[in-house]
């Protein structure tokens, strides 16, 4: 299976099940880091160079 078919297949899954869908850069209102908060805890979004994203504690 090709990554278009795979990436067409999560798509489809996405619509039907509802889940939400946020742009990286939205989130860190164009720069490199965002907080994100759950129970009360707070974590770290950060963008790298090489454009991928490491959620930290």
């Amino acid at each position: 299976m090709d990554i278009k078919v795979v990436q067409e297949l999560k798509s489809d899954r996405e619509k039907k099940e509802g889940i939400p869908k946020h742009v990286a850069l939205d989130l860190t209102k164009g720069g490199k880091l965002a907080t994100i908060t759950l129970a009360d805890k707070h974590y770290t979004l950060r963008i790298t160079k090489s454009a991928k994203l490491i959620l930290t504690k």
